[in-house]
């Protein structure tokens, strides 16, 4: 695995702290290169001081502390260069030549600088060579070599002395630059795919939460209506029993019919749930693939939708609450026609709860139902008069979600909602939405 930046930078506070120097073995290297190049100085210092007349300590302490230059080589190249290329025609610090090329080329220092100095040092050891060679043929009579020998031998010397240096410099630096430019692209991609992941996993956490807030909305669709009805015919059946045992018995039968309704719808929406079993295993070991998430959302609420209520059932929901004692008027304008199934069953969940509401809230007011078939879209609107203070109220408690669902579930498909008390004192509820047409 590639260590992150920040791993890295944390890493760094153990090994930093000398200096310029990053790691221990760099500070030993360069401790004991500038300890052999002080050496190798301060022994060419004798005869450096026997060739220009200085005292002997004079030139081995000169060529000492040249030598030790070499010490600095991470932090000023440049330095170590010029100090050579100043000492080349006392011909000393071959070492120093030679790790001072290569320190530099390999830095970051500009190429222009580089090609300069490397330049410089090169005449110089050329120069130098040019008059020792000279000097050498001159002084053997034996020895006639042609008039080529003394360049030739020049510039064999000094390539030979700086562009294997600065060669080999300018290859390990641009392998060095081309490691660090890997590592920040594997710690850039290594950033991005946490990211990734931390957005994967927020996007599954909401399509986990949308599916619990369907799924939720659904059993309070499919539980109170049902279960209001049950109380309203319960609430009946109790006060018609001691008068009339014969509508006593149908409104138990009532009763009866609407917890098996109740049961099988319930029984329906687990069997929805049971879809997401594949799911549950792998949530409980921790991470959760976005593509499993979605395709149990997806087949969750493409299976509700299948099995949900059509608008052709809105007659028998409102044969339901008149049984229930409620006033009700259904008025469909327009001709019934086929519409994707997440519609017709917003559309019957609308007036299903709607008419709840009524039971709840409203005892004994007249309803009326208005359901209109249009171009593009479908309306409904459920609205009551002012509650019958004759009417015995059934108790059924609210939790105060219901218009928030059905605004929710008519918003989602692109419809408007509206809900707010009439000015006769009733309640009204209004929905429109789009036949769905236009996604095809």
């Amino acid at each position: 695995m590639t260590a992150t930046g920040a791993d890295r930078e944390a890493a760094g506070s153990t090994t930093r702290g000398y200096w310029w120097w990053e790691r221990r073995r760099s500070v030993a290297l360069d401790v004991g290169l500038a300890l052999v190049s002080a050496l190798e100085c301060g022994l060419e210092g004798v005869e450096f001081a026997r060739n220009t007349g200085v005292p002997v300590p004079v030139g081995v302490v000169f060529g000492l502390l040249a030598g030790s230059v070499l010490l600095v080589r991470r932090r000023w190249p440049i330095v170590v260069v010029l100090v050579t290329i100043a000492m080349t025609p006392a011909e000393m610090g071959f070492l120093m030549a030679l790790v001072g090329l290569y320190t530099l080329a390999a830095s970051e220092v500009p190429r222009r600088i580089t090609v300069v100095l490397a330049g410089m040092a090169l005449v110089g050891t050329f120069i130098v060579t040019w008059v020792r060679l000279r000097q050498s043929v001159a002084e053997q009579a034996d020895f006639g070599p042609g008039d080529w020998y003394v360049p030739l031998m020049s510039a064999f010397m000094a390539v030979g002395l700086t562009a294997p240096s600065v060669l080999f410099g300018l290859y390990i630096g641009a392998r060095r630059r081309l490691m660090e430019s890997l590592r920040e692209r594997a710690d850039s991609l290594e950033r991005e795919l946490s990211l990734l992941a931390d957005r994967a996993e927020e996007r599954a956490e909401w399509a986990r939460t949308e599916e619990r807030t369907r799924i939720a909305r659904e059993m309070h669709d499919v539980v109170a209506h049902r279960v209001s009805l049950m109380v309203v015919h319960a609430a009946a059946l109790q006060a018609v029993a001691p008068k009339d045992p014969a509508k006593a018995v149908r409104n138990a039968a009532l009763v009866g019919d609407m917890g098996r309704q109740a049961l099988t719808e319930l029984r329906e929406m687990l069997g929805v749930l049971r879809t997401g079993d594949a799911l549950t295993a792998p949530a409980a070991a921790g991470a959760v693939p976005l593509a499993s998430v979605r395709q149990a959302a997806v087949a969750a609420a493409t299976a509700a939708s299948e099995d949900g209520p059509r608008l052709h059932e809105l007659e028998a929901l409102v044969a339901q609450s008149r049984q229930a004692g409620m006033v009700v008027e259904l008025s469909v304008d327009g001709e019934l026609r086929p519409y994707p199934p997440e519609v017709e069953q917003t559309a019957f969940r609308v007036v299903q709860e709607a008419l709840t509401n009524v039971h709840k809230h409203a005892a004994g007011a007249k309803t009326w139902v208005r359901l209109a078939h249009r171009e593009a879209e479908v309306a409904m609107q459920v609205e009551n008069g002012p509650s019958d203070a004759a009417a015995a109220d059934a108790g059924l408690p609210s939790g105060g979600n219901g218009l928030v669902g059905m605004r929710e579930r008519v918003l989602g498909l692109g419809g408007v909602f509206v809900s707010g008390p009439t000015d006769a004192g009733g309640f009204r509820v209004s929905a429109v939405l789009p036949d769905g047409s236009g996604d095809a």
